[in-house]
């Protein structure tokens, strides 16, 4: 197979990968799956502390025999690091756990009330500015967050990685992060399987010969700063959701899909780290 050509979105002086593999919850082979991805033709490869999986994804980019500046790795620091000291120690343990000398990009994982967003925030102007990572970003932060991680910052933020798929709406996040001029990262683009047996996928799939997964990453690439990180356990799967390249939704398939974001599904809502989420309109 011709490894796919993922396109970037640029925004603040990065070139982010329109799909990346993600690598949470990987239960077996995670190094030979991390090298499968980029054999695949990925070049953006998310992780995290939380994770576990940083060694492993280290494991799997020497794997490959990709140069390193080819590949675009992202890396998150807990909530429970958001002190500036215990943030600083976690971004310098993952660079020696994936056996990088940077990541391409840091985020805050998810944010921490109980510590001053200006600390938080501080620690990670500093992992940039002390060269542990070429860009910084948010995660699972609400609208009012964002915009007070922007104003703290001196130094741009690329993206908040949330949930976002189909069956829920986004709208005034997509809105504030354009203002911003920052790109929305999509976790769990599938809803964790939810899709997969969505009717309306299946139709628009079929018109396209795509699968249920190709459809629903293609509505979430195919939106402005919209990028995606699937995960995939077998080496099929990994290649189809990179397959996404090749043919375009038209407006009214962009319209059916996005018709049911009336579910308003949310799948990641852990209750000892969530925040109140922002209300969205169907």
């Amino acid at each position: 197979m011709q490894p796919a050509k993922s396109p970037t979105i640029s925004a603040h002086g990065a070139n982010m990968p329109a799909v990346a593999y993600g690598t949470m919850e990987l239960p077996h082979r995670p190094a030979e799956l991390v090298a499968a991805a980029i054999k695949a033709g990925y070049r953006g490869i998310d992780t995290a502390r939380k994770y576990g999986t940083e060694e492993r994804v280290g494991e799997g980019i020497r794997a490959s025999g990709i140069a390193r500046k080819e590949l675009f790795v992202t890396t998150k620091v807990t909530e429970l690091n958001a002190r500036e000291a215990d943030f600083l120690n976690s971004a310098e343990t993952s660079l020696k756990t994936l056996g990088l000398d940077y990541v391409d990009l840091l985020l805050v994982h998810w944010p921490q009330p109980k510590v001053p967003f200006a600390e938080t925030i501080g620690a990670l102007v500093k992992a940039k500015r002390s060269g542990l990572t070429r860009h910084i970003g948010v995660s699972n932060y609400t609208i009012a967050m964002l915009d007070e991680a922007v104003h703290l910052s001196p130094e741009p933020l690329l993206t908040n990685q949330l949930e976002y798929h189909a069956y829920l709406p986004q709208d005034r996040m997509l809105a504030a992060l354009r203002k911003h001029g920052m790109i929305l990262t999509a976790y769990c683009p599938v809803a964790r399987g939810e899709l997969l047996n969505e009717p309306v996928i299946g139709e628009i799939g079929k018109a396209h010969g795509k699968s249920h997964a190709q459809i629903c990453l293609r509505w979430l690439i195919q939106q402005p700063m919209v990028s995606a990180v699937p995960r995939a356990l077998e080496q099929a799967h990994i290649e189809e959701n990179i397959d996404v390249f090749d043919f375009t939704l038209s407006e009214a398939e962009m319209k059916r899909i996005s018709a049911l974001r009336a579910r308003k599904l949310r799948i990641a809502n852990p209750p000892e780290r969530a925040p109140v989420w922002d209300v969205e309109p169907a």
